[in-house]
Formats: structure tokens, C-alpha cells, sequence
């Protein structure tokens, strides 16, 4: 039989799957080569499990922030500029979320169906030992697998018939193994390419399920050199132009607390000047830094969500305080409500901030005790566990994000400062776009990583506010 590739080789074949500006998932084993093969600073971030979004293999066995930092098999890693240093817990919300562009495992077997079955549960029959390899399987929007093509007694790897017991359903989109590359289509193998002097009839051989040949069978030969390209910009000359397609009829989440601290100002009124109608606004308040004045300077009016509201702009809310504390200066919201112009979903701040946490994390619903036997249960599912009832709730997403962040790079990485960093970090992953309003802009590596606490794979765009602009008019 001719040569099989080596497991740099299959790296490279595996790399030129990726395109820039995506991120990528890797698991033990085979994948965590691919670190090790990428071109110099190439427009992907890869994503280890224990704790680094934006990694590289480490140069001199050693990791750039410490002993702790390391890939998915405990190697040291390196951070890159614009790196972030990342929880289990943020892990499992960027894959559960939808945030992960590409998950690579190591399986021990692939079924025609697109299934796997994950080593460790290969490892210990009757015992499911699924480890990581259920999320990634479950979370990479493509899933690539990645294993020898045979076992070493020469039994196929890749087979017809599904197993009882998979880490993974119909999730696998491409097959890298030491002699082929197959693509997981309708259900059905196809060959695409084939290791340097192997045959269609050769792979076929010996693989343990119907093998179709792609019209255009060729010869594996990585080829990395989109990965050189330069990363999309997210960095947007002014408000108007960051906010320009938030259209009518859109859910915009938009940070808000008592005083006028934590609201991205500019880009309200860039969305006030814009005029978009029928809005749904999520908020902590919808519009009370004006009712109650903390820190506002006399003979001034903050910007709040207000603005909007008193422009005809807004059609519901999903808030925790709809209402000023002071009856004598309600606030516009609660006179548009009054009138019948609005409606309103009332929800209690902590399931408030739980609601957003879930729509980010791919949660689509959960239960919490809070509100239980009270108005805000009225019409909700109700279940009695341990004794006690909770109510179920639905995760909160939105079309748009505007928030409000005080330092950031040009990957979008984001740093707060102070309290204003409320529901602005929890809000940035719940929307399909996040754009970030800030006080500076810096290069990437500038921001320290272990500071990062929406990293740039959360944001899409960034606008700096303008020197001079006042949150009061």
C-alpha cells in the first residue's frame, strides 16, 4: 500500500477547511496539531477548552500567561494579539450558543449517517464517557472529524451501521483521515480527495461503508494561504453609519440602569436621528435615568431610552423598571403605556438577566423560582421540583445589541469600566448583531487578556464616541 500522511500533513488538510475570521473549536488528539500548522497570526481564533480564544502553538514549550494556559491536551499555548483568556463556563456557551464556526474531534469511529462515537466512550464499552466530545459534536455550526483511517488491526474506522450509543447525531460534515478526505452529503460518503498514490479503489477497500467518488477526485494538497488574509474591519467611522440596517419592526437589546452610567448615548441618538419605528426594546429600565436624575448635572435631561419612546419609536419593551420611582415625575414610557402606544412584558431583574445569559448560551429555556405564585407566573408553565415551584421562562435574543463599553481593540474585544459593565457583557452574545459604542480604540495585544470580558467573537461592530459628546441634552 502507498505512504499515509502524517498527522502535520493531515493538520494542513484540516487548516484549509477553515476561512478567515472564523472560530475554531478543537479537541484532543489530532486536531490540537492544527495550532501548530496555521500561518503566522491567520484570521482564525482557536478555541481550547482550557481557557484560551485566540491561540497558537508555544514556540518554547512555555504559555504566554502563565502555566495554566494550554490546549485541549495540556500542551502550553501562546496567546495571539487579540487573545482572550476564557472560563468552561463561557466555553460551553460559545459552542451551545451558535458562536462556534468549526468543531474538529478526534473520533474512534464515523458512521455513513454522520454519526460518531467519541474514544473515551469507544475506550470503556457500557460505560458512556462522552467528555468534551459531545459539545463540540453538538455545537460547531461544521464539524470535521478527524482519525486514522483504519485501527492498527486494520478494521475500518468509517462504517454503515450506527452504534447504539454515539456522542454525536448526524453532525459530522467532513472526514479527514491519513489517506482520504470524505464528505458527509445526505447521508451518503463521498470521496473527494485521496492521499498522494492512493486510488478510489484502494480507499474504498478499505472503508466499512458504501463509498461514493466525487467527479472531480483529486490529490490532497493543503493549501493555507486564504488564512493569510487581513480580518474584516469592525471598527465604524460614526453612529449613523454602524446603525444604518437596523430596520423597522427590529428587537433591539439596549443597556440601562438607574442613572444615565452604561448607556451607549451616542448610538441612541444616532437611532433617534435615524427614526426606525415599531422597536422592541430589552432593558433593565426603559427609560428612568431621566425620572430619577443621579448624577445629572441641574438644568440637563439624560439620554435615555426616552428619546426613542418620546420619537414614536418604540412599540413594546421587555424591562425590569418600566416606571419612575417618583409618581409625580413618571417617566415617557410609562405615559406612552398609559395611553395605550406601548405594550409591556414585565420581568424581574435577576430572570431578567438569566433570560439574556440563556439566549446566548443556546438556553432556550429554563426554570427559576422566582415570580412563582405572583402576576409575572400568570400564563406560564409550572412544575414542582423538591418541593417548591418554578416557573419556566423563555432565553431573550434580539436582532440588535447597543451597548455601551469603555476600551476596546479592532478584533472587538471589550473592556468595561466600573458598574456600566451591568447588562452590557450579558447582552453582547443574545443579538445577531452587537455593536459597541466606546471611549477608545486600540490595537490588538493592547488590551491585557485576562481583562476581556466580551471577547471580539461577541461583537460585531464598533464606533468610538465622539470627543466632546454629552450624555445630557
Amino acid at each position: 500500500m502507498p505512504p499515509r500522511l502524517d498527522e502535520l500533513t493531515m493538520a494542513r488538510r484540516a487548516a484549509s477547511e477553515l476561512e478567515p475570521g472564523q472560530v475554531v473549536a478543537l479537541g484532543s488528539g489530532l486536531p490540537v496539531s492544527v495550532a501548530a500548522v496555521l500561518p503566522p497570526d491567520a484570521a482564525v481564533q482557536l478555541l481550547s477548552d482550557a481557557g484560551a480564544l485566540g491561540y497558537g502553538a508555544s514556540s518554547d514549550g512555555h504559555s504566554s500567561t502563565g502555566p495554566a494556559l494550554a490546549s485541549p491536551d495540556g500542551r502550553p499555548v501562546a496567546l495571539q494579539r487579540g487573545g482572550a483568556v476564557v472560563g468552561m463556563v463561557d466555553w460551553a456557551a460559545m459552542l451551545r450558543g451558535g458562536h462556534v464556526d468549526v468543531a474538529l474531534v478526534q473520533p474512534a469511529r464515523v458512521y455513513a449517517s454522520g454519526d460518531l462515537l467519541g474514544w473515551t466512550t469507544a475506550a470503556t464499552p457500557g460505560l458512556f464517557a462522552p467528555g468534551r466530545t459531545v459539545d463540540l459534536s453538538a455545537g460547531g455550526r461544521k464539524v470535521i472529524a478527524m482519525l486514522p483511517h483504519t485501527g492498527s488491526d486494520g478494521s475500518p474506522n468509517i462504517v454503515a451501521d450506527s452504534s447504539p450509543v454515539a456522542d454525536g447525531r448526524g453532525c459530522v460534515n467532513v472526514i479527514i483521515t491519513d489517506i482520504a478526505v470524505i464528505r458527509v452529503e445526505s447521508g451518503a460518503l463521498v470521496l473527494s480527495e485521496v492521499a498522494p498514490g492512493w486510488s478510489y479503489d484502494e480507499v474504498a477497500a478499505v472503508t466499512g461503508a458504501p463509498l461514493a467518488q466525487a467527479s472531480n477526485l483529486k490529490e490532497i494538497a493543503p493549501n493555507l494561504e486564504a488564512l493569510n488574509a487581513e480580518r474584516a474591519g469592525k471598527v465604524f467611522s460614526d453612529g449613523p453609519s454602524a446603525i444604518a440596517d437596523l430596520h423597522d419592526g427590529a428587537t433591539v437589546m439596549i443597556d440601562g440602569f438607574g442613572g444615565p452610567g452604561g448607556m451607549a448615548h451616542y448610538l441612541l441618538v444616532s437611532l433617534r436621528d435615524q427614526g426606525t419605528r415599531g422597536l422592541t426594546i430589552i432593558s433593565n429600565t426603559i427609560g428612568i435615568a431621566r425620572s430619577v436624575n443621579f448624577g445629572t448635572p441641574p438644568g440637563k435631561l439624560a439620554i435615555d431610552h426616552s428619546i426613542l419612546v418620546d420619537n414614536g419609536q418604540v412599540a413594546k419593551a421587555i424591562a425590569t423598571y418600566p416606571v419612575s420611582p417618583s409618581m409625580s415625575n413618571p417617566s415617557s414610557f410609562e405615559l406612552a403605556y398609559r395611553r395605550g402606544d406601548v405594550e409591556l412584558e414585565l420581568v424581574p431583574q435577576g430572570t431578567l438577566a438569566e433570560r439574556l445569559r440563556a439566549g446566548g448560551a443556546g438556553i432556550y429555556a429554563f426554570y427559576t423560582p422566582t415570580g412563582a405564585g405572583t402576576l409575572i407566573a400568570e400564563g406560564k408553565e409550572s412544575r414542582v421540583i423538591d418541593g417548591k415551584e418554578y416557573i419556566l421562562e423563555q432565553a431573550l435574543t434580539a436582532d440588535f445589541c447597543l451597548i455601551r463599553g469603555h476600551k476596546a481593540d479592532t478584533m472587538g474585544n471589550v473592556v468595561y469600566k466600573g458598574t456600566s459593565r451591568n447588562f452590557n457583557a450579558v447582552m453582547a452574545p443574545s443579538a445577531r448583531i452587537t455593536i459597541v459604542e466606546v471611549d477608545e480604540v486600540v490595537e490588538p495585544g493592547e488590551l491585557d487578556p485576562e481583562l476581556i470580558v466580551t471577547p471580539g467573537m461577541y461583537v460585531d461592530r464598533l464606533v468610538v464616541r465622539p470627543e466632546g459628546f454629552s450624555p445630557y441634552e
